[in-house]
């Protein structure tokens, strides 16, 4: 929450928020895009650094899921092919499948998410990822950037 509204706060001045590498691309007073991210229109993201890739879901889909209650994640050592389903988030609203954006194995969970589940709303794209993978195929041609990614969730 506090990353969206330093974004919305930013962004009549014309300026970016910098936070841990990332930067905020747009805010439509909803939800806020992370520039230097790769994104499926399911709405999960994903960073590649080296052969270790970060996921996690964006702001808009936390927003459309409002509050988070509770996350289901995968075992380390678990290996997944992209649009598989590797997980479950859990809101107040509505339950959603989490599909992986790239092929890999798992290297990591989010173990904060166990007993703080909502650092996803606050926090989608630093603190409230969700996995970590060693990438055995690093093509994102088939996940939008940034910029597209905007305009697929622009309302």
């Amino acid at each position: 929450m506090a990353f969206r509204q330093l974004a919305q706060t930013l962004r009549p001045f014309g300026l970016t928020s910098g936070f841990q590498s990332l930067q905020v691309l747009g805010s439509r007073g909803f939800f806020a895009v992370a520039e230097g991210l790769h994104y499926q229109k399911s709405h999960e993201w994903v960073k590649i650094e080296g052969d270790i890739a970060t996921v996690g879901i964006s702001d808009h889909a936390q927003a459309e899921l409002g509050d988070v209650v509770y996350v289901e994640l995968p075992e380390v050592g678990k290996t997944f092919a992209v649009g598989d389903i590797f997980g479950v988030v859990e809101s107040v609203k509505a339950a959603s499948d989490v599909y992986s954006p790239i092929e890999g194995e798992v290297t990591e969970v989010n173990t904060v998410l166990s007993d703080s589940p909502a650092t996803i709303n606050g926090e989608p794209y630093t603190t409230g990822w969700l996995m970590k993978m060693k990438v055995s195929n690093k093509d994102v041609s088939h996940l939008m950037d940034s910029a597209a990614y905007e305009k697929e969730t622009a309302h």
